[in-house]
């Protein structure tokens, strides 16, 4: 990695990154080798320069460039940690940095609980006939059997408070110089988010409708989907936090990247909540609700 420049204001200059070039490149190849691979699945051609780019190699291809930026850029932020680049400054600005990362993911999840709304307070507007005749004027739709919020629902809702407990007591353990408490906290809130993960596939698989050809399907999984991928990377953010626990990279005063897995951790379960309240309960209101 670059050498640090010693200068005399409280931020550093460090030299040239390659990352942000590399990471532009792997973002382009991963997008479009996603539409190659999307027509590879419909059974599509895509023809350039005499080529059939509709395979799915050129998107893996990205997605291997990505994770090959994720791992090298972090790993480059925790060895200027460890050589004292973080100053002040810096410091804020990295936490300016995650606050306005999770505002973005917050956006992203204010459209799918306005698809949700738009669907469920407006289920028989006159100027949506398709939806009208789909829904029978009624949401959830007619037919449509929805699961029991009391059954998988209110057991992850659990799981999560819980992890939510066990992340902040691994961060005060932290801030007391407890490293055998932050590593028993990490650990019980990685297994609690690995174990969030599984029930929600198993719920997933035994669901009483499906994604396609049902607008209740779409807007339920593409929300609570989406939360779900939220779990699975938050999962793997603590779980380097914890190896990094292990390896005593943290401490007292200086641990950024573990607080920036928990706040993300957090954000993760503030959002559960709403998705319980609005999609499990709310929504499930006078529908039949599936055995199981």
């Amino acid at each position: 990695m670059a050498e640090v420049h010693q200068r005399k204001h409280d931020y550093h200059i460090i030299d040239p990154s390659p990352w942000p070039i590399i990471a532009a490149f792997g973002a382009f190849v991963i997008t479009f080798g996603g539409v190659c691979f999307m027509r590879y699945l419909n059974g599509g051609a895509l023809h350039l320069f005499g080529i059939n780019f509709a395979q799915p190699w050129l998107f893996f291809i990205g997605l291997a460039v990505v994770l090959y930026v994720m791992y090298g850029w972090w790993a480059d932020t925790i060895k200027e940690a460890h050589e004292g680049a973080h100053t002040r400054v810096v410091s804020l600005h990295l936490r300016y940095g995650m606050i306005m990362f999770i505002a973005s993911e917050v956006m992203f999840f204010v459209a799918w609980f306005w698809a949700y709304f738009d669907v469920s307070l407006f289920p028989n507007e006159a100027i949506q006939a398709s939806r009208t005749a789909f829904l029978g004027g009624q949401f959830p739709p007619k037919g449509v059997e929805v699961l029991d919020p009391w059954h998988l629902p209110i057991y992850n809702t659990i799981i999560l408070l819980l992890s939510g407990t066990t992340v902040t007591w691994a961060h005060h353990a932290l801030l007391h110089g407890d490293r055998k408490g932050l590593i028993q906290g990490l650990t019980l809130t990685v297994l609690l988010g690995a174990l969030f993960s599984c029930v929600q596939a198993y719920e997933y698989a035994h669901a009483p409708f499906a994604f396609k050809n049902s607008i209740y399907g779409a807007t339920f999984f593409m929300a609570t989907g989406f939360h779900g991928f939220h779990v699975l990377i938050g999962t793997i953010f603590l779980l380097v936090c914890l190896v990094r626990a292990i390896r005593g990279d943290f401490t007292p005063k200086q641990h950024f990247g573990f607080e920036a897995a928990a706040w993300y951790w957090h954000f993760v379960d503030v959002v559960w909540l709403f998705l319980f309240f609005c999609i499990y309960i709310w929504g499930s209101w006078g529908a039949p609700l599936a055995a199981g």
